[in-house]
């Protein structure tokens, strides 16, 4: 299991990390190796069982013969891979063909700890030959990358001569799949924590929990959920029970979570997805259905985890649609636990086949009758899973049904977003000009800069710029108009003009200088308006065509314009960027959508606000404590699926907070990157929920929101601005970049990041509490913000809201 009910929050500030590494890091050569110390001057052995160890030097590996129990492991002195940006270990392995082995990875809840837990991936495909693996650290689900201890080498399965070569922790800016053999991306088994002060034992079979291989031999998933029974029934009525209705690819496979706010995930051995920069894994979700493509093997497995649901008397069985390619076979797994929780489940086994199950290639309604298991305890279910998927199965909602027959679970309705249908005529303007040709690699046709975010998603070759971003919807390209400002308003009534072949789907900005055109003040660029390029786009998709005048800024001081918000994996291929006085005959250009204004500063004369997203419950009392001394009142981002989930306590929290005169306001429903999401109704989901949740638990209602991940574009803006009018998009000026250095060994560059900020001039604070260190610095950000003179408020009092409380 990815992640425990309420468990999610440590990943609410996960944005676009800046790159710490450089190089890989280097683990072990051999070279020191007579004084049993690797590359990093860190402790490196065997267990003592093995024969014929020794170093090869010169070819930088070691040799060994093993046992029945060998193992040979490597230190670390707490390893921060995540903050300094290492995202695999890459080696050279040779051993007996056909054989198979397992990397242990042993971590601590901190670097000042000493007790660890260990986690484990099988590696197969042993040839005989020296071959290279890179194993990625995500496959090590759990484990706290930012305090790696130790890695071990061990559970060999044919005893005999091995080789170990070069180790390395890959440097995710440099690291290249093409350069490697056989990439592992997710672990096959987990083990309980041991409290020992020593990084490396001996693994036994008792404290390895073996995760699900087959549908006869299986546990439970690694983390205990323990809940009362529960039944929808009431008063001898009846309704099915949504397990999920696969809504949201963010709260399957980012929260883990499904319609019923329980644990749901892949084991994490799903085929990886090429080119998505959504997830990793070909668990993806789509018009209500979730489609997985099990690893070479059918090796995977997914699950869903609902609590512990009474059913007798009441349900007879879950209910799916699913659709498979014909010959596709699986295992049924229903858990009991009469303890109601996950820690020692009774697993109750079938197969498709015993179900009666078969596959034509067509969606068809398909049940898990209760019946059909002798012995099932239907008074306490807390777990079904899917495994040895043979084929590609896509899922549809999937609920308990009433009586002993079942019928599938509705589709869930979506409104259709309606968009206004009027148009404006086409107008006559200045003489044109070319902005960009793309016939520099570092510069526009108008001499001044262009260039992206990320140089590996885009090519400029043959008077064409070519751009995939993956899906990363947070990444932009760039072409500017000046190295300043410059006043754009003489083009109001033109067009900028767009030759393209291939997607659409990306959005389209011009940017804004501050008032002082100083590059040097936050914020830079001050703001930005942004339109969708679908919408100005014509049926052939290869010419977009917008007004300049939709672009709702102060055209007076335009930097440039920005390509953004890709939502799609398709390349496009720009030909030419340009302003023009017309559009072509029978071009309707649409009508500007209203978006909601993005801010990045308090426009409130020397005020200052403090805006803090999701944290941990645990460090709740101490940011109120500390903010209450210091006399101050700031804003709260709530995610709305932690409200709901009662395990994290949140509600409670936030109505201390309101009760305190703080402002609380929207953060999404299930925190994605919502610009990224693959339709208008995605959004629309997310953001309704996100109003229902706030509303349910707290009872109230806010025009505020803050994107996840500050992820940005025209179709979020339009949904906010449609869905809740007068609403404002708040972004920041003030960084404290916890993300990065909050658990690294310089926590202490977060005051140096927010002082920064503030010296240029910033006054809009982002921040989490989702860590000691940065809780604990809230006293010092406070007394920075303080020493300028500028009085502390909420977001709302800083933008000066009329409906915002007054000043105290």
């Amino acid at each position: 299991m990815k992640f425990p009910a309420g468990a999610f929050l440590a990943l609410l500030c996960a944005g676009a990390v800046q790159a710490a590494c450089t190089t890989n890091l280097l683990i072990d050569n051999y070279a020191n190796f007579a004084n049993n110390l690797n590359s990093l001057g860190q402790w490196t052995s065997d267990d003592g069982t093995t024969t014929n160890l020794k170093a090869d030097v010169a070819n930088k590996k070691i040799t060994f013969t093993t046992t029945a129990s060998s193992y040979f492991y490597t230190t670390f002195a707490c390893e921060k891979a995540t903050t300094d940006q290492y995202n695999a270990i890459t080696f050279s392995i040779k051993g007996p063909a056909g054989a198979k082995f397992t990397i242990e990875l042993q971590t601590s809840a901190s670097c000042s700890t000493t007790a660890y837990t260990s986690y484990f991936t099988s590696l197969t495909g042993i040839t005989g030959s020296t071959q290279t693996y890179t194993v990625l650290l995500s496959a090590f689900t759990g484990a706290n990358l930012n305090a790696i201890d130790s890695i071990l080498f061990e559970s060999f399965s044919i005893n005999g001569a091995w080789e170990i070569g070069q180790t390395q922790l890959v440097c995710a800016n440099v690291h290249s799949s093409s350069s490697v053999g056989s990439t592992v991306s997710s672990a096959s088994s987990t083990v309980k924590p041991s409290t020992s002060s020593s990084s490396v034992k001996s693994p036994t079979s008792s404290t390895v929990s073996t995760l699900k291989s087959t549908a006869a031999s299986s546990s439970t998933v690694s983390k205990s959920v323990t809940t009362s029974p529960t039944s929808s029934a009431t008063n001898g009525q009846c309704t099915s029970l949504l397990i999920d209705d696969f809504s949201s690819q963010s709260r399957l496979t980012f929260l883990f979570y499904n319609a019923m706010l329980q644990p749901s995930s892949d084991d994490g051995t799903m085929a990886p997805v090429a080119d998505r920069a959504d997830t990793s894994t070909s668990v993806i979700v789509a018009n209500n259905h979730v489609t997985l493509t099990s690893a070479s093997g059918g090796g995977s497995y997914w699950y869903s985890m609902f609590g512990c649901v009474k059913a007798t008397g009441v349900y007879g069985g879950i209910g799916l649609t699913i659709k498979a390619p014909k010959g596709t076979t699986m295992g049924i797994e229903l858990q009991t636990s009469t303890a109601c929780n996950s820690n020692n489940p009774v697993l109750n086994d079938l197969l498709s086949t015993d179900l009666g199950w078969t596959f034509d290639g067509t969606e068809k309604f398909y049940t898990i009758p209760f019946s059909k298991f002798p012995g099932l305890d239907t008074d306490h279910l807390i777990v079904v899973l899917f495994s040895s998927i043979s084929n590609v199965v896509t899922f549809g909602p999937i609920a308990f049904y009433c009586g002993s027959t079942g019928t599938a679970y509705p589709v869930p309705t979506t409104v259709a977003v309606v968009e206004p249908t009027s148009t404006i005529p086409a107008t006559t303007g200045p003489s044109a000009f070319v902005i960009d040709a793309f016939a520099n690699v570092n510069t526009n046709s108008l001499g001044f800069y262009h260039g992206g975010d990320d140089t590996t998603t885009y090519t400029i070759s043959g008077a064409k710029l070519t751009i995939n971003m993956k899906g990363n919807s947070d990444l932009s390209w760039y072409s500017q108009v000046s190295n300043g400002c410059t006043d754009f308003t003489p083009n109001d009534n033109s067009y900028l003009h767009i030759a393209y072949t291939g997607s659409n789907a990306f959005t389209i900005a011009l940017q804004q200088h501050n008032p002082t055109c100083n590059p040097n003040i936050n914020p830079f660029p001050f703001t930005w308006d942004s339109v969708e390029a679908s919408r100005y786009s014509n049926t052939a998709k290869t010419d977009v065509y917008v007004p300049i005048s939709h672009f709702n800024i102060n055209r007076a001081l335009a930097v440039g314009f920005a390509l953004k918000g890709f939502y799609t994996t398709t390349s496009t291929v720009f030909s030419k960027i340009e302003i023009v006085k017309t559009v072509p005959t029978g071009f309707l250009v649409p009508s500007k959508l209203t978006t909601a204004p993005l801010l990045f500063a308090c426009t409130r004369p020397n005020s200052f606000a403090f805006a803090i997203d999701d944290g941990d419950p645990q460090y709740a009392q101490r940011v109120v404590s500390a903010i209450a001394a210091a006399g101050i009142h700031l804003t709260f981002f709530t995610v709305g699926a932690a409200l709901l989930d009662a395990s994290t306590n949140l509600t409670a929290v936030y109505k201390g907070m309101l009760a305190a005169g703080h402002q609380v306001a929207y953060h999404s429903f299930t925190h994605p990157p919502m610009e990224g999401l693959p339709s208008l109704a995605a959004i629309d989901w997310e953001l309704s929920n996100d109003i229902s949740a706030v509303s349910s638990t707290l009872g109230i209602t806010s025009t505020y929101f803050r994107p996840p991940f500050g992820t940005e574009g025209a179709r979020i803006r339009q949904r906010l601005a449609a869905l809740i009018p007068g609403s404002k998009f708040i972004e920041w000026s003030v960084d404290v970049q916890d993300w990065l250095w909050a658990l690294s060994s310089t926590p202490e560059n977060q005051i140096t990041n927010f002082q920064n900020d503030v010296n240029k001039g910033g006054n809009l604070v982002v921040m989490h509490y989702l860590y000691n260190t940065t809780v604990s610095y809230i006293p010092q950000f406070i007394a920075i913000a303080k020493k300028t003179g500028k009085q502390l408020m909420r977001v709302d009092q800083c933008m000066e809201d009329p409906s915002a409380p007054p000043l105290g």
